[in-house]
């Protein structure tokens, strides 16, 4: 009978801990607390510049200027917009700077996205939908 009671206690204990473990990193909530990146970032009109548009579900969806992207976002306590489990196509296009699909994590200041690669460097910026300037990348 002890055996099942402490059973059932580590059983209890292991279901508390996946609850909590799904409650921690809500996708598209700003954690942070300064930062809302939902929205249209680039011009969406153009399918041939880089563009993102991140839903208020967490959901991301875009384009590098040829190759489609899909993945998730969310915003960490350093108010840094983390892109993850992002997937792109593969598509080979002449004269398209694909920086975009290089995308890791952004800062937002005002109207403009950094972007920022897998090693934290600058890779491009986008501006807040209505800008009407062209993304640059580099």
């Amino acid at each position: 009978m002890a055996g099942i009671r402490k059973i059932s206690i580590a059983g209890g204990a292991v279901f508390a801990l996946l609850v909590l473990a799904g409650c921690a990193g809500v996708q598209g909530e700003a954690q942070g607390g300064s930062v809302d990146p939902a929205g249209t970032w680039g011009d969406t009109s153009n399918s041939s510049v880089p563009s993102l548009e991140l839903a208020d579900d967490g959901t991301l969806s875009g384009t590098d200027g040829c190759n489609t992207l899909n993945g998730s976002w969310s915003v960490d306590e350093a108010d840094h917009v983390q892109f993850e489990d992002v997937a792109t196509t593969l598509m080979a296009c002449e004269d398209v700077d694909t920086w975009l699909s290089g995308l890791s994590e952004a800062t937002i200041a005002g109207d403009t996205m950094t972007v920022l690669g897998q090693d934290g460097a600058e890779i491009g910026t986008l501006d807040r939908s209505g800008g009407g300037d062209a993304p640059s990348g580099y």
